[in-house]
């Protein structure tokens, strides 16, 4: 009788730890490709970026990866939509990237940039030794 207890628990367990969270994942994926409509910016498995455009049959989306270029690529083969949330971000590490390359201090969010005079690039006297070219 215990054996079949234990037994029992190792299926719980099992069923707990892993057959419940990968039907959750699956149930999430095919939510968002269910989803998908023209307009949406999407990435796919292989990495790129693009806008759906059109909904060709059931499986194919139409996909705009440039301007002007356009592939068709399976539903299935969409690996997430790109929020707008997300697009924020980029922009804020572009300005961030901007910062850097500038001159002057900025003060960004709370961080500061320290501009290209107050680093010096010259290397201290102890430094020389090291160097064995």
């Amino acid at each position: 009788m215990s054996s079949l207890i234990l037994l029992l628990a190792m299926f719980v367990l099992l069923w707990v730890l892993l057959i419940r969270p990968q039907r959750q994942r699956q149930q999430k994926q095919q939510n968002l490709l269910s989803s998908v409509e023209p307009g949406d910016e999407v990435l796919t498995v292989g990495g790129l970026y693009g806008i759906v455009r059109d909904i060709d049959e059931e499986d194919d989306l139409i996909v705009e990866i440039a301007e002007g270029i356009q592939v068709r690529i399976a539903r299935r083969a969409i690996g997430g939509v790109v929020k707008p949330e997300d697009e924020e971000d980029e922009e804020l590490d572009e300005v961030e990237e901007d910062a850097i390359d500038a001159p002057e201090a900025v003060e960004d969010e709370g961080r500061v940039v320290l501009s290209e005079d107050s680093v010096s690039e010259e290397a201290p006297e102890d430094t020389a030794a090291l160097d064995r070219r």
